[in-house]
């Protein structure tokens, strides 16, 4: 069975990483190196101590996979700046090609059992002024994991993106809670709401972190806080 998917979120800054990480984590605990994530474009990197440009996200990834896996092999797209993906690449006259990201990602499932492709912002971040992530989704054609952030305003956000997920004949495999926010009126309430009005089974809930899991800015999440959110979340 392919553990294979598409994971999007309700915002950006909710956790898809995390999931997507915890996801490959759990998978390569099974059957070692039978996964690895991808993400088609990410956005905002950072000098690491030795002057490297690095990025956060595909450093967390290396925590759990084959590190020799090269990053251009995981993310066509590397932009420097923290935005929007299409403004960026216009900015600096570039163009995110669909068809590149899609190739890419096909490339590895021919190479690993298990790909699970993680969104950047929501489902609808456009690409350029044509696609947006949804079509890379809909191209690739593997069920979508919803990453939930617990917080004001969620319930709308959720049902919104699971609209446009049926919408577009996708399958939804399941949804996360990842509570990020520890004030949060109602929570349980609020997960009990999106479990009554989504189909899709919830795969876990990602309690908010304890300070010592609390991911610092400019890092990738530690393996510690990869492994707390593995054990609290469920492959479909």
């Amino acid at each position: 069975m392919s553990h294979s998917y598409f994971v999007t979120g309700t915002d950006t800054e909710i956790g898809k990483t995390l999931v997507t990480a915890a996801l490959v984590y759990k998978l390569n605990v099974l059957n070692s190196g039978s996964a690895c994530a991808y993400k088609p474009v990410v956005a905002g990197t950072y000098r690491n101590s030795e002057g490297m440009l690095c990025n956060e996200d595909l450093e967390t990834y290396a925590l759990v996979q084959d590190p020799a896996i090269p990053q251009s092999v995981i993310c066509p797209y590397v932009l420097d700046t923290p935005a929007a993906p299409h403004l960026v690449a216009a900015k600096h006259g570039k163009h995110l090609e669909l068809d590149r990201m899609v190739q890419a990602y096909q490339t590895l499932q021919t190479q690993i059992a298990h790909v699970i492709a993680e969104g950047a912002g929501g489902f609808l971040t456009p690409i350029d002024d044509r696609y947006d992530l949804s079509t890379f989704s809909v191209r690739i054609q593997v069920p979508v994991i919803l990453t939930v952030g617990m917080r004001l305003g969620c319930i709308n956000h959720t049902l919104l993106t699971v609209e446009a997920i049926e919408q577009r004949g996708l399958k939804l495999a399941g949804w996360v809670a990842n509570c990020i926010d520890p004030k949060m009126l109602y929570l349980n309430e609020n997960i009990t709401t999106l479990q009554n009005r989504i189909k899709a089974p919830l795969l876990g809930g990602i309690a908010h972190f304890p300070p010592n899991l609390q991911k610092k800015a400019n890092a990738p999440y530690s393996i510690e806080a990869i492994e707390f959110a593995a054990n609290a979340i469920a492959l479909p």
